[in-house]
């Protein structure tokens, strides 16, 4: 696909706005602030939740636990939808407009007078986010040159990475003045963004398509959210529970008719081809193992600091700050070199290994006595390196086997394999953890949870190594 620069010579004025238009570097600024919005609110409610429930008297944990798993529902399972209608039509305003969704939605949540209230808007917070992710990776990948675009598509991931892992940490921050600042803050940075993208941002026209297919949206949308709903809400429920098996059961029927109505329709909402690809479907499998690990390691650390050591939010989201300035360091500066020398393949490998060190460090160091210098920092700083190394490289590696037609759906199928991973990660870690009765019962349950954690990062490395050669890695490297 042509570059924006070489889009705007054949289309002079094509799409201009009032104000300069953006340059690529520009453009991947722009849209990293909803990658940012995004992100960051799928973990920043974590450590806010105490605080909701002091403000909501009365509310009761499976009410509150909506506030999240409501999110996550919602924001996996309209991915692809909003993903194929991005491919569709002009990216540019599809992007402006999930961040006015969000932004507002945003703003109502602060407002919220109720726990149903707050549980309604994270819903349209989450349906703006599916629209934002889609569209700036799309818009990212049609403004840069071939030879470049694996460089932004990994630091678009790395941005994201970091906004989630820095979750805990804002959410922190702000809880101290009030819970509501955990959505207010999102305002101004929502603003911001619609002004500078009205102003700046390039028009990036649709491929011309048919309508996406009615029924296979419906049915992974329906199949995704109630895969997600079973997950989380199976631990509640009983893993073995007559409500548990049939929700999952009849998400997997959902999810097999969608794959043969894409199998067997002429305009399928996601092209099975995509699969074919090595790269791709390696890159796909990775995703899901390493996003699963990445979620019950994120909300562990939450969990283990704030009931077992009886940190404060605030001391919690400064004690995980160490890792996710990691992420940044080591995908910007080292991730790129790694490639270009040894292949995607072995740095997906050797981000995957460092991650399910640090799942053995902590599994190893931490004891019931708190030692943040000799237990909890050097899992922080190890995880933080795997996350640099491993998430924007299968996001690059993914995106660089995408056809142009195809940049926002792939993308969103990519991400939402990701999600999934993450509600597959925190459900796992709920059922393993349990409900100890002591303080030693609480130590061994978390032992095996990171233990666990290692063994699914380590799992990683499979599909990395055995489906990628080193003729799949070479575009991952620019």
């Amino acid at each position: 696909m042509a570059s924006l620069s070489q889009q705007t010579a054949r289309n002079p004025g094509q799409g201009r706005r009032p104000g300069k238009q953006a340059t690529p570097p520009q453009v991947l600024a722009i849209v990293c602030a909803g990658v940012v919005l995004a992100s960051l609110d799928l973990f920043i409610v974590n450590v806010a939740l105490p605080a909701i429930a002091r403000d909501f008297h009365g509310a009761s944990l499976s009410e509150l636990s909506w506030v999240l798993n409501g999110y996550a529902i919602v924001y996996a399972s309209l991915l692809v939808l909003f993903g194929r209608f991005a491919d569709r039509y002009r990216r540019d305003y599809g992007f402006l407009v999930g961040v006015a969704i969000f932004t507002v939605a945003s703003a109502a949540c602060a407002a919220a007078t109720s726990v149903g209230m707050l549980v309604a808007f994270r819903l349209l917070q989450a349906a703006g986010a599916a629209l934002v992710t889609p569209t700036s990776l799309g818009l990212v990948l049609a403004s840069y040159p071939a030879e470049r675009r694996s460089g932004a598509v990994r630091a678009w991931t790395a941005t994201g990475g970091l906004a989630a892992a820095l979750g805990p940490v804002v959410g922190g921050l702000l809880v101290t003045a009030s819970w509501r600042w955990v959505f207010l803050v999102n305002v101004p940075i929502g603003l911001a963004a619609l002004v500078v993208g009205w102003r700046m941002l390039p028009h990036i026209p649709g491929h011309p398509a048919p309508r996406p297919d009615a029924l296979g949206a419906l049915l992974i949308t329906a199949g995704v959210g109630a895969f997600s709903f079973g997950l989380v809400e199976g631990g509640g429920w009983g893993w073995g529970s007559l409500a548990t098996v049939g929700v999952l059961a009849g998400s997997l029927v959902l999810l097999g008719l969608f794959v043969l109505r894409c199998a067997r329709h002429h305009n399928p909402l996601i092209e099975l081809g995509l699969f074919r690809t090595r790269s791709f479907s390696a890159a796909s499998a990775v995703a899901f193992l390493f996003s699963t690990s990445f979620g019950a390691m994120l909300l562990s650390v939450v969990l283990w600091s704030q009931n077992v050591w009886g940190w404060s939010a605030l001391r919690t989201g400064l004690a995980i700050a160490p890792g996710p300035l990691m992420v940044p360091l080591f995908s910007f500066l080292v991730a790129g070199r790694l490639i270009a020398r040894f292949g995607a393949a072995a740095v997906m490998s050797l981000g995957s290994a460092i991650f399910a060190a640090a799942m053995a460090w902590w599994a190893l160091a931490i004891h019931l006595r708190p030692d943040y210098v000799g237990s909890l920092l050097g899992g922080m700083l190890l995880a933080g390196i795997g996350v640099g190394l491993t998430m924007p490289t299968f996001m690059a590696t993914a995106a660089a086997a995408l056809p142009p037609r195809s940049f926002a759906t792939g993308s969103a199928v990519v991400n939402m394999i990701r999600q999934i991973g993450l509600a597959v990660g925190v459900a796992m870690l709920v059922a393993v953890l349990g409900t100890p009765s002591s303080p030693i019962a609480n130590l061994h349950a978390f032992q095996r949870a990171w233990w666990v954690c290692a063994g699914i990062a380590i799992a990683a490395v499979i599909p990395a190594l055995c489906l990628l050669g080193r003729r799949h890695t070479s575009q991952a490297s620019s």
